[in-house]
């Protein structure tokens, strides 16, 4: 619906005019592009995990130690072991409360983190046999969690410490006091140790990284459609500057089309023709809205929010539109329903007049027999949903609903119609759904807050 706008000149001047006063409020709003910090958050979230993987540390060596000290009867030194898991957990608590009040993660703070685990991971094993012990291949899962989480550098420092604490290990170490046992048996515990390492460090590899990876394809995905955005900004300028030029360039022979019809309507042999001079009023008329869409792009190109704007209320900005609209068009088929309940003082806003405008005009366009447009209200938001009775949207053109060029119509640069609504509609802070109705039609429905129509920017429920 909002793709199969009409080819006629004035509706092609009112994109541009939405372009170029979608440009001029952007700054007015103070709109920041990607205002969260992706990378920040990402390591927020990665930071997260790591304390997960520190509690699940702190469980698996209780477990462990017990198993080992009480059921395998291979006495540890219980006193100093404990103490390192007192200090994880003592860690991870401090940890918790400093994320909670930490702006931004940084690659160095993640660096830290590991360091410190695999610190404990090796005082553990100096306690328990040092190098012998099976799960040194534990220090695999801190080296591969930097290599994922850390840049070149940083992960380089993180393998250069864990084959420090390595090689320190085979050297200074507390000897494990192994019970008299046939070889074989010592043989089957070391081989059990390595197997419950492996075991541990697969699926710790697979679930922890596994999330990692989840967060870094988020932070992908968010920059993406940063670069999208920005792009379709930077689209939205170049059409907003030649719409300026455009107006620019005619104004000249619209003022010399002026003087020409007032000197016809002087002239007595064309005044005496009555069929003549009620074409010379509709030519003045047509006229006179061409220069008033050019004096209104010129006039939008540097007007910020407030300035040529006056004080207004939801339902009487909406009835003002639907009157205007039916006078412009001289179409008697939209059927206006206002639900909106207890008006609500707001700014007149002229990139949202034009929004929907140019909904109503593609709607009229595929349902001349009936439009329909429901005001109504949904907590602190105005829902405008124009509805009508055409053949409804292309699959294809709800999946990439507000992408530009994106158009049924099959002609040169069509398609932009969606894409200036939901650009406009998004930097007021709302949103755009579309819909197909069941039988016939289909559904535009503008979601925008309140707060942002406000007078000032603010609203009060």
């Amino acid at each position: 619906m909002l793709e199969r706008s009409s080819n006629r000149p004035d509706d092609r001047t009112n994109l541009g005019e939405l372009a170029v006063t979608l440009q001029s409020q952007a700054d007015a709003r103070g709109e920041l592009i990607g205002a969260a910090p992706t990378d920040d958050e990402t390591n927020r979230k990665n930071m997260a995990l790591l304390i997960q993987l520190r509690w699940t540390a702190v469980v698996g060596q209780i477990v462990t130690i017990g198993g080992v000290h009480f059921w395998l009867g291979i006495p540890l030194p219980l006193t100093r072991m404990g103490a390192v898991i007192g200090a994880l957990v003592l860690l991870n608590v401090s940890s918790l409360v400093w994320v909670r009040h930490r702006a931004a993660i940084t690659n160095n703070e993640l660096l830290v983190a590991l360091m410190l685990d695999v610190a404990a991971l090796t005082a553990q094993l100096y306690l328990s046999g040092g190098a012998t012990n099976p799960f040194t291949s534990l220090f695999l899962l801190q080296v591969t969690l930097g290599a994922v989480l850390l840049d070149a550098r940083s992960t380089w420092s993180l393998v250069a410490l864990s084959c420090a604490s390595f090689v320190w290990l085979t050297m200074a170490y507390r000897p494990l006091d192994l019970p008299p046992n046939p070889l074989s048996e010592t043989y089957t515990l070391t081989v059990a140790g390595m197997l419950l390492g492996f075991v541990l460090n697969a699926v710790l590899l697979v679930v922890f990284v596994t999330r990692i990876n989840r967060n870094l394809r988020e932070r992908d995905a968010h920059l993406a459609a940063l670069r999208q955005h920005a792009a379709e900004q930077d689209h939205i300028v170049r059409m907003g500057l030649l719409a300026s030029g455009a107006a620019h360039e005619l104004g000249t022979p619209l003022a010399s089309l002026s003087v020409i019809l007032s000197d016809w309507r002087r002239m007595p042999d064309l005044a005496a023709d009555q069929e003549l001079a009620e074409d010379l009023t509709e030519m003045e008329t047509s006229l006179q809205r061409c220069k008033s869409i050019v004096t209104g792009i010129l006039v939008s190109a540097g007007e910020a929010r407030g300035e040529g704007s006056s004080p207004t209320t939801v339902t009487a900005f909406v009835t003002a539109l639907v009157e205007e609209w039916r006078d412009a068009r001289s179409a008697r088929t939209l059927y206006f329903v206002n639900t909106f309940g207890e008006d609500v003082a707001i700014v007149s806003d002229i990139a949202l007049k034009q929004v929907i405008f140019n909904v109503l005009d593609n709607a009229y366009e595929v349902s001349r027999e009936w439009v329909e447009l429901l005001a109504e209200r949904e907590g602190d938001n105005l829902v405008l949903s124009i509805s009508d009775r055409g053949p409804g949207f292309a699959p294809e053109m709800l999946a990439q609903l507000g992408k530009p060029y994106q158009s049924s119509k099959g002609r040169a640069g069509g398609g932009l119609g969606l894409f200036l609504v939901v650009n406009v509609v998004r930097k007021l802070g709302g949103s755009v759904t579309a819909e197909n109705h069941r039988k016939r039609g289909a559904t535009v429905r503008l979601t925008l807050p309140l707060a942002t129509l406000a007078i000032g920017g603010s609203f009060d429920a």
